[in-house]
């Protein structure tokens, strides 16, 4: 339980650090191309309620950071 509390703030960190600093380029990969997927997603009319679309940016995002998929945990 402790390691994957310890994942998601490293995550959450990298996100946050991403955003506040659009000029970094570490993390702005895997911002695009979750932006781009919850876009589509998004436009689709797939999503019922705000949380969902929020949900998957952060687990594409993680998805792109890490390179595992967010659902096995």
């Amino acid at each position: 339980m402790e390691k994957e509390k310890s994942v998601e703030e490293d995550i959450g960190k990298r996100l946050v650090q991403a955003l506040r600093d659009p000029h970094n380029v570490d993390s702005q990969e895997s911002i695009a191309k979750a932006m781009e997927l919850t876009k589509a997603y998004a436009a689709s009319g797939s999503a019922t309620h705000f949380s969902t679309v929020t949900k998957l940016f952060y687990d594409l995002f993680e998805m792109f950071e890490t390179g595992k998929d967010p659902r096995i945990k």
